[in-house]
């Protein structure tokens, strides 16, 4: 199995760290080799809420839905990998490898959107990791959870890199036939060795591609995120990835700069220097000159786009392309007028606050 990341580097939350000492496992070369090739674990989450309250100025949304904690897409510069040292966790390869799942979230979101309290506005579902990731094929929770957003007529937005999106056009063409909901699919390459590096377990390029026209022809308003832009690495396939998103019915595309907080630095270092050690020097040296010097910024107005001349050049370059290519129309609002809480066909509806 490939991994994002080689490293289980040190929890910031803890006092003590262990590191094996290869020289005493020379003669177990099975239990070597299984220290870079993990399976997957998934932890049943008890969670008692499933909605989180944003208050971010630089994101779009203020609510965000998220069924799974850690990713098994393993992309090597993911920005929530420190999130799940709060559990106890590495940035690393537990991020990976061991999958929080949050069994009760169906109900937990019926309970959520059945709130006196509750003032209908868009949910984003992957605010931090991705609802489409390959857990979801098992265990089916963010279907589960669109059931219940069009039972509500409750809008939701989508963020994801998995093609595994179209198996609810179902549900999804019904929302949007609503304006119940927006489709974001990330791009981060064309290059189908770069994204099996990057991202090793996303869907490749071309199905990503194609996912984007199987949304739009259903009628879904879709648009494409080219998320992150490393500078010096995939920087240069911006133009290609808006001109194929174009081409495949996207009506809209945006970008993040590369983020590297806390521990997702060493993590991209390691995987920076493992699979392109040739180009690692030069692509850091990029990275900071958008960074101010720095290889992350964590200001509002600033960490989603980064800062100075060559940030203003990759922005100029994305904004040409993405008006040459028809991209830079909107989203069609959400409609929140026809929200509801359902009758439950006559039984005693449960108070919530």
């Amino acid at each position: 199995m490939r991994h994002g990341s080689n490293l289980n580097p040190a929890n910031r939350f803890e006092s003590v760290h262990m590191e094996p000492e290869l020289e005493d496992l020379e003669n177990d070369p099975e239990y070597v080799a299984s220290l870079s090739n993990r399976r997957i674990e998934y932890i049943e989450d008890d969670s008692k809420s499933i909605v989180a309250t944003n208050n971010s100025p630089d994101l779009p949304f203020n609510f965000s839905l998220n069924p799974y904690r850690g990713c098994i897409h393993g992309c090597s510069y993911c920005y929530a990998r420190p999130g799940h040292e709060y559990l106890g966790f590495n940035a690393g390869m537990d991020f990976e490898t061991k999958i929080v799942v949050k069994k009760n979230a169906p109900q937990l979101f019926r309970k959520f959107l059945s709130r006196k309290a509750w003032k209908c506005e868009s949910i984003s579902f992957s605010g931090v990791t991705d609802c489409y990731q390959p857990a979801e094929r098992q265990f089916q929770l963010t279907r589960q959870c669109l059931e219940i957003a069009l039972e509500f007529n409750q809008p939701i937005g989508i963020v994801t890199k998995n093609a595994l999106i179209a198996r609810d056009i179902d549900l999804l063409s019904q929302m949007a036939s609503r304006k119940l909901v927006h489709a974001l699919i990330s791009i981060t390459t064309l290059d189908a060795q770069l994204a099996r590096d990057m991202e090793p377990r996303t869907s490749i390029p071309k199905a990503r591609l194609r996912t984007v026209r199987e949304l739009s022809e259903a009628g879904i308003p879709t648009g494409v995120l080219v998320a992150p832009i490393v500078p010096g690495l995939n920087e240069p396939e911006i133009p290609a990835i808006l001109n194929a998103a174009a081409e495949h019915g996207a009506i809209t595309a945006a970008f993040i700069m590369l983020r590297l907080p806390l521990t997702v630095e060493p993590v991209f270092k390691e995987w920076l220097q493992r699979t392109r050690p040739d180009q690692a020097s030069a692509i850091l040296n990029r990275i900071s000159h958008v960074r101010d010097g720095s290889l992350n910024d964590s200001k509002f107005g600033r960490r989603m786009t980064g800062s100075g001349i060559f940030a203003d050049q990759i922005r100029k370059l994305f904004q040409i392309h993405k008006s040459k290519n028809g991209l830079d129309r909107s989203m069609p609002s959400y409609d929140c007028s026809a929200f509801k809480i359902p009758n439950y066909n006559g039984e005693q509806k449960t108070l919530f606050d």
